[in-house]
């Protein structure tokens, strides 16, 4: 329950989108819906279908077993990959096991892996900008993994032993837009005919969600930035520590009762987004909480957003509707 605090008339919270789902989350969370919804139970999920507490706690509750790998899946139960993607041999192992497979995966994120088989068909190396322990960067590696090269930071980009002959430069989807752009030309400096795909990598959400926060900032005074996410999401954490870079200092929350009123009982202008898979009732519910301490809730939209992805055929077959679990 949320107890009512002293009253701050004239302070401003900053609500920015777009931020929230983007539509690789809308599409995996509508698959595990489906799921549910027509598949027997008990529906199986390899790792966090997207990487937000709120999201996962959810369908525990609803009878989703999370496992860390197919092995934990009995045989001919249905399992459902996670939207980060997986490696060849993880999909492989599920269809030796006779699993009824269902792919989460975010449509950008089966780009990359796309774009990773044609290079090493037509003879090139890959440097990978990513983090190397991330669900997205493990999956993107399994494809080929003694033709990529993990690059994570811009000193790795300057010191580690680089490939010779043809060779691109390809991306996780929820980086740090300036800091990929600083490791990429630290790598073109040694390797001056480093080729890119046709799109680059960074998928839209990210960089319309971190362009938002930087807009932000720059319009206005805000002393403090709200960030709602959960530690495991990349472009939650990479928002905060957008805002940090800027000056702001961030506080990346999994809901409102991370919140701390020390963090803002002496400020008068706060922003607040969401990463990629936080809910936007999650949102809302922050809004209330300064709503109800006579804070003015303002919000600000920089960008429109109509990007959809559709059901995998088998289950667009099954549901003509979406359940508004988080409505």
């Amino acid at each position: 329950m949320i107890k009512k605090g002293s009253g701050a008339r004239g302070h401003t919270l900053y609500l920015i989108s777009p931020r929230g789902w983007c539509a690789g989350v809308e599409r995996a969370i509508g698959i595990v819906d489906a799921a549910l919804k027509h598949r027997s139970r008990p529906i199986y999920v390899r790792r966090e279908i997207v990487h937000n507490k709120t999201v996962v706690e959810h369908y525990f509750q609803e009878g989703v077993v999370f496992v860390d790998e197919v092995d934990e899946v009995p045989n001919g139960q249905t399992v459902i990959f996670s939207a980060h993607g997986i490696a060849p041999e993880v999909e492989r192992h599920a269809q030796n096991r006779n699993l009824n497979i269902i792919d989460a995966t975010c449509p950008l994120v089966t780009k990359v892996h796309l774009e990773v088989n044609r290079y090493i068909n037509e003879g090139y190396s890959i440097l990978y900008v990513g983090h190397r322990n991330h669900e997205e960067a493990i999956g993107v590696l399994g494809e080929a993994p003694e033709k990529i090269q993990i690059i994570e930071t811009e000193s790795e980009a300057r010191e580690a032993a680089l490939p010779k002959g043809k060779t691109v430069v390809l991306t996780q989807t929820t980086l740090s837009i300036d800091d990929t752009k600083r490791i990429i030309l630290a790598l073109q400096d040694r390797l001056p005919d480093l080729e890119f795909p046709p799109k680059e990598d960074i998928c839209y959400a990210t960089t319309n969600r971190q362009n938002a926060v930087k807009k932000l900032i720059e319009q206005t005074r805000v002393s403090l930035f709200y960030v709602i996410g959960s530690q495991n999401s990349s472009n939650s954490n990479r928002l905060r520590e957008l805002s940090e870079s800027l000056g702001v200092p961030s506080r990346l929350i999994d809901s409102v009762n991370d919140i701390k009123e020390s963090d803002w009982k002496n400020e008068t202008a706060l922003g607040l987004t969401a990463g990629a898979s936080a809910p936007e009732a999650l949102v809302q519910e922050v809004a209330a909480y300064f709503r109800s301490r006579a804070w003015r809730v303002q919000e600000i939209s920089f960008e429109q957003e109509n990007v959809t992805f559709a059901l995998p055929k088998e289950l667009i077959a099954l549901t003509e509707e979406r359940r508004k679990a988080f409505a």
